[in-house]
Order: C-alpha cells, then sequence, then structure tokens
C-alpha cells in the first residue's frame, strides 16, 4: 500500500503536467468530474461523491491532485484528510493569467480569476487546516514535490 499524499492545487501549478510527466503513480481528480451532472446541472452529492473517490484511492497512488475550490478544502477538513494546499504568491496575477492562456483555457475562465484572484489568495492564507505551500514566479508543482 502506497503513502499517498493528498495536494489540492490551484489552477495552472502543473498538476496535468505532472500526471503525464512521471514514474509516479498520480490519480488528477478533477472535481468537474464529480460536480456536474450535465451542463448547467450540479450533481447533488458533490462534494461527498469528490470526497468518497479520493478516499477510495488512498494507498493506491502516491499522490492524489485534488481542486482548490473552497467547497473542496471544507469537505477534506471535515472528513479529517491531511493534504498540502499549493497555491501561487498573490504578487503572480499576470503570470498566472498567462499560463491560463497558453494552456488554452477560456475568456470566462480568465476573467473569473481574474476578478477573483486577491480574495482567492486571501482565502487560501487563511486557511489553518492544510499545510500551505506557496509557489514563487516560475516555479511550478513538479519543482517542489521533486525537490
Amino acid at each position: 500500500m502506497k503513502n499517498t499524499k493528498i495536494i489540492s492545487g490551484f489552477p495552472a501549478i502543473g498538476k496535468s503536467y505532472l500526471t503525464q510527466n512521471t514514474e509516479l503513480v498520480v490519480l488528477d481528480s478533477d472535481s468537474s468530474n464529480f460536480s456536474w451532472i450535465r451542463e448547467g446541472e450540479r450533481h447533488p452529492d458533490f462534494p461527498n461523491n469528490y470526497i468518497q473517490h479520493i478516499q477510495q484511492n488512498i494507498g493506491k497512488a502516491d499522490y492524489i491532485l485534488v481542486s482548490s475550490h473552497d467547497i473542496v478544502r471544507k469537505a477534506l477538513q471535515e472528513n479529517q484528510i491531511e493534504y498540502v494546499l499549493i497555491y501561487p504568491s498573490k504578487n503572480l496575477k499576470n503570470e498566472y493569467l498567462e499560463r491560463y492562456r497558453n494552456r488554452g483555457s477560456d475568456e470566462k475562465f480568465i476573467s473569473f480569476i481574474d476578478s477573483n484572484w486577491d480574495a482567492f489568495i486571501d482565502d487560501i492564507e487563511n486557511e489553518s487546516f492544510p499545510r500551505l505551500l506557496k509557489l514563487e514566479s516560475g516555479e511550478f508543482l513538479e519543482d517542489v514535490l521533486m525537490s
């Protein structure tokens, strides 16, 4: 059985890249696969179905990469699932907006992050349950996990 680590990662820290470029067993658990029944219709069991998925995979992967949405973080805490929350330094807004453009995110998403950047980072930095790990300019998830 593996000693699975749960990583809650802010968008564009390199979760998908790590999953595709490592020998480790990494499960990239996109919350959108659990939060929607179909476009515009939320799944009534979210986030409980997502937490159940995470719990079922503990011991099977080296890392489980999960959403950094506040509802997911709250559910992780309520279920006493230890995790590391990895997020960018607040002064990296422009760098991250460029990352979203480079990876092909739609403008609606980019605008949403742009409008809520400070609030999202402030909310994360006020967290007390997870271990927080802040990325600096040019850093990605792979850099901090493999160092």
